[in-house]
Formats: structure tokens, sequence, C-alpha cells
């Protein structure tokens, strides 16, 4: 019976990560996998009493046993923290008192600044897209709308038509946890979607049903984000900046770009979909690394002590 009211909690929070908090699949996998994996450790140590029975000392010996095993710091961290947002929903809906991750904290070191692409390098491989083929035609629409939105990856694939306003130039974007904003968009990629919706799309999607996705792939059917990722490091290979990119890579060069010529941080988390500015304050920290070079590079006594070098 025990058994099985601790599965039935594990089942109540994934119905509230899917319905309530509007998470995808691969994250809710991702929150499963970490929480059985607790389970499983507990019943081969001395045996699984309950979600209600574990203490600080037992989530301290279960991170021991991943730091033995040689594991990441930031994969140890996101375990921790998939355990304390499972506490958290059991604390919340009254289903147990405890919560041993209260003293928790796992240290993953200075957080690494984000990759980003330069202006010649996102031209680069825009230009490399400029035959009127089906597939160019679709890929520069892709890569102008990535560079000009910021959007996730996610909202990128899952885009439908009836989401983009072609006359006000705005998509309505359906973001993390069912939140919508709204994100403008310029006139290349507006060129480009409406060159890939009119002499693209139709031919890509054939004969198929309609589901009005925006990004179809070769056989007419929605373009995944691993379909995404796997032109991107094509396209991009091809252009000459290496194969090893990811789409996040563009939402990076969207925000760290739009900071760079005076955006404000508040428009910025707005523009991105954030729920926290301090989520969005990492992009200052490239703002000044941009800062600090090009005052390094034409500050005049900085140029003459470097000349002198």
């Amino acid at each position: 019976m025990r058994t099985n009211q601790n599965d039935q909690y594990l089942d109540q929070f994934i119905d509230y990560l899917k319905n309530e908090r509007g998470y995808s699949k691969n994250t809710i996998d991702s929150y499963v996998r970490d929480l059985r994996q607790v389970k499983n450790f507990f019943e081969k140590n001395g045996g699984f009493s309950g979600w209600d029975k574990i203490q600080t000392r037992d989530v301290e010996i279960f991170l021991q046993n991943l730091a033995s095993q040689k594991l990441s710091r930031t994969t140890q961290a996101r375990k921790a923290s998939s355990l304390r947002s499972f506490y958290r929903y059991l604390n919340k809906r009254n289903l147990v008192t405890n919560n041993p991750m209260v003293a928790i904290t796992v240290r993953i070191g200075e957080k690494k600044l984000p990759q980003f692409f330069y202006a010649n390098e996102i031209r680069n491989v825009l230009d490399s897209q400029l035959d009127h083929d089906e597939l160019s035609l679709r890929n520069r629409a892709l890569f102008e709308l990535f560079y000009a939105t910021g959007m996730r990856l996610s909202e990128i694939s899952n885009l439908k038509l009836d989401q983009i306003d072609f006359d006000l130039k705005m998509i309505l974007v359906h973001g993390k946890g069912n939140k919508d904003r709204y994100v403008p968009f310029g006139s290349q990629a507006n060129a480009a979607l409406l060159a890939y919706l009119k002499d693209s799309r139709p031919n890509l999607l054939g004969q198929n049903q309609d589901l009005h996705y925006v990004f179809l792939n070769e056989q007419g059917n929605s373009l995944t984000g691993r379909g995404i990722e796997y032109i991107m490091k094509k396209v991009f290979a091809k252009a000459g900046i290496g194969s090893n990119v990811h789409p996040h890579m563009l939402r990076h060069t969207f925000a760290t770009e739009i900071l760079n010529n005076g955006a404000d941080l508040r428009s910025v988390q707005e523009l991105l979909g954030h729920e926290s500015i301090s989520t969005t304050q990492i992009y200052t920290h490239v703002n000044m690394q941009h800062l600090q070079r090009d005052y390094n590079k034409f500050f005049p006594r900085n140029k003459k002590e470097n000349e002198a070098n």
C-alpha cells in the first residue's frame, strides 16, 4: 500500500508538470528519470520506506554516490534540482511534511557565458542560402527568424501559421509553462518567410495533410527540434562557421546584439520570455566583455601600450 502511495505521488507530480506547468515531454522525462534513480538508489541501499522518510543525510549520501561515479557537477545539480522541485510540490500539496532538500546545495562552479555568433558569421550563413530551391528558401527563413526573434528551438519547431501576423510583423509565441508573449520581427525575416511560404512550403507539403506548422521537412511533416539541429550543423559547416553549433546560440546572439545596440534588460527579458530577470542578466556579462575588449583595443593610452609591447 505504501509503495503504491509513493508511486501515486510521482504520478501526481508528473500530471502537475504536464498540465499546470506546461513542461515538454523531454523535460518531464528528465524529472522522472532523476526521481526514479533516487528511489532505486535507496531501495538498493537500505530500502525505500517512503518519500516522507528521506532525510537530508540520505540525500547527501546519494549525491556523494553521484560524485564517486565522476558525474559532472552540472548533472549532480540537475538531479538535486529535480528532487528539490518534487519536495516543493509534495509540501505545497500537504502530501509530506518533511523537506530534506532545505539544506542541500550543489556548487557547479562559475556559470559559463553564453556562446554567440558575430554579425559577419550570421551574414555568411544567410548568404549561403540565397538559392531558390525549396530547402534553401526554408533554411534562410528558418535562420532569419531565429536571428530576428531569439525564439527557443521548441518555439520555432512548434510554430504554426496562425501565430504570425505579417501586417504587424509580430509572432504570438507559445512559450514555456504555457506563457504566451509577442515578439516582433523585421523586414529581412518577413521577406524570407513570405518567399518560403510562397515558393517552398507548398512543394514540401505535397499531398500531406496540412497541420499548419510553419517549417516542414522534405517528407512534408513538421520539422522537429532534432531536424533543425541537424540542418543547422550542416548549413553552418558549409558556411565555414564549424559544425559544433546549436540553435540556442542563435538565441544568445539575438540577446547579445540587441543589448549591444542599446536595449534595456527588461525588454530583453520580455522578448526572450524569461520568467526571472536574473536569467537575462547573464547577457550583461557578455556585454561587459565586449566593452572591455573594445576599451583595450581603442582607448588611446592602451593602444600605445599595446604597440609598445
